[in-house]
């Protein structure tokens, strides 16, 4: 059974190397900072799964240095499990004996992970805590350009501001249609420097994997000779969960088959943005999934539970962006909007708003603004009880576009086609 895992030291931090300087390449299987028959049980596995291979393909697929693998390759030959069975370019090709076949086969069965060394979880940890989405600042500068494509009231930006600037969670909230989504794209969006995630970590004896090539956006860039590979440098993570989110993707994913674990979206999320949209229309009761996130809330730990029992303990580093239509105050309670920083609204706009948008809109997609149609739209809008969306006039032009392809004639914002896109696009008793 896996023991509980919690380093006090490591949870608190410590200094590391910040993202955008190099990991240095390990030389030693001493210098990898994990258990040495870890290293050795991956090196077989390849081996096994490979046939033969050459000592420097085989520390490309485990991303370590040649040093390390040929290290690896002497201790594992004095075992008898491995053995040279020829020379290219003055590299050893290797491959397993029948011992180290019969060895590699029990520790198959055990688990199917043969791929990148593991960091440590205190190295992980460390890395985490230097690389800290909290220490990016961003100024009124930086928010009013993010912002520009979007027309928003000074004191709503002003407070989207401060919650940015915190790196901490926030609730976007308001009736729909009123720009949630968007808001909320934006903001991850900002966020465009790069981290250091690493492959997996091991922790409690088991392998948890943590880049995702489907989440992570991996830089192009080539990585300096002393990089340790293990380490993957990407864009800061910005994960999107909808309506598809369950209470079991926020803990450790198992693989009955290859029996390793997979890290929680939230671990996958760590240094970066993860938004929670449409919250309150999960498949999970909300209450579920809000109790789930208090500990890490308030205070930056997250606890994820092993195969076999024991409890991993990992830094939340995620700035949480919760994003509903619903009215908070009757989804959770005073113990988790105390620990959420901000609550933002976001509200309909005004019909000085109305029109700058569709002015906006209209600018993007080609058509002459007029301000006259759009007075009118506004009273018909007014007159029938509809409140002015901020997603409106977008939907609109839309539906003027495509009537306008359709007949055969160019787009034009005039009241004829304003009303048609109107009874296409709301709902008329």
């Amino acid at each position: 059974m896996a023991s509980e895992v919690l380093d006090n030291k490591a949870m608190a931090g410590g200094e590391a190397a910040p993202a955008s300087q190099v990991i240095e390449l390990p030389h030693t299987v001493k210098d990898l900072g994990i258990r040495k028959s870890l290293v050795q049980n991956i090196a077989l596995k390849i081996l096994y799964l490979q046939g033969e291979l050459l000592l420097v393909h085989l520390a490309e697929q485990m991303r370590v240095s040649l040093s390390v693998v040929t290290e690896l390759f002497e201790l594992l030959r004095k075992e008898q499990l491995l053995e040279v069975k020829g020379m290219v370019g003055g590299v050893q090709r290797v491959t397993t004996t029948t011992l180290g076949n019969t060895r590699a086969h029990e520790l198959l069965n055990l688990s199917h992970y043969a791929g990148p060394v593991p960091v440590s979880l205190d190295d992980y940890t460390r890395q985490v805590r230097a690389q800290s989405i909290r220490n990016v600042s961003f100024h009124t500068a930086d928010v009013e350009k993010a912002f520009a494509h979007l027309v928003l009231h000074p004191a709503t930006l002003s407070q989207l501001g401060t919650a940015i600037m915190s790196g901490r969670s926030m609730v976007l909230h308001g009736p729909p249609g009123v720009g949630k989504t968007v808001v909320a794209q934006t903001i991850s969006g900002m966020y465009r420097d790069d981290v250091w995630i690493p492959y997996a970590v091991e922790a409690g004896n088991q392998i948890v994997t943590v880049f995702d090539s489907n989440l992570h956006d991996a830089s192009l860039e080539r990585l300096e000779e002393r990089t340790d590979r293990r380490w993957v440098r990407c864009r800061r993570p910005r994960i999107f969960a909808g309506g598809d989110l369950r209470v079991e993707m926020l803990d450790l994913q198992f693989n009955p088959v290859g029996r390793y674990h997979s890290a929680s979206l939230q671990m996958k999320a760590n240094n970066g943005v993860l938004v929670v949209d449409d919250f309150g229309r999960q498949p999970a009761r909300s209450e579920d999934l809000l109790n789930r996130w208090l500990v890490p809330l308030e205070h930056d730990i997250d606890f994820l539970n092993l195969f076999g029992g024991g409890r991993l303990f990992v830094p939340f580093d995620v700035f949480v962006v919760f994003a509903t239509s619903l009215d908070p105050s009757k989804m959770a309670d005073e113990a988790f909007l105390r620990r959420v920083h901000t609550k933002a609204r976001l509200n309909y706009a005004s019909a000085p708003e109305y029109h700058e948008i569709f002015r906006r809109v209209c600018s993007e997609f080609g058509l002459t603004y007029d301000a006259a149609v759009v007075d009118g739209l506004v009273a018909l809008l007014e007159k029938s009880g509809r409140p002015l969306r901020p997603c409106d006039p977008s939907e609109i032009v839309q539906q003027i576009r495509w009537a306008a392809g359709y007949e055969g004639k160019p787009p034009c914002l005039d009241s004829p086609s304003v009303e048609q896109a109107c009874r296409n696009y709301f709902f008329s008793a």
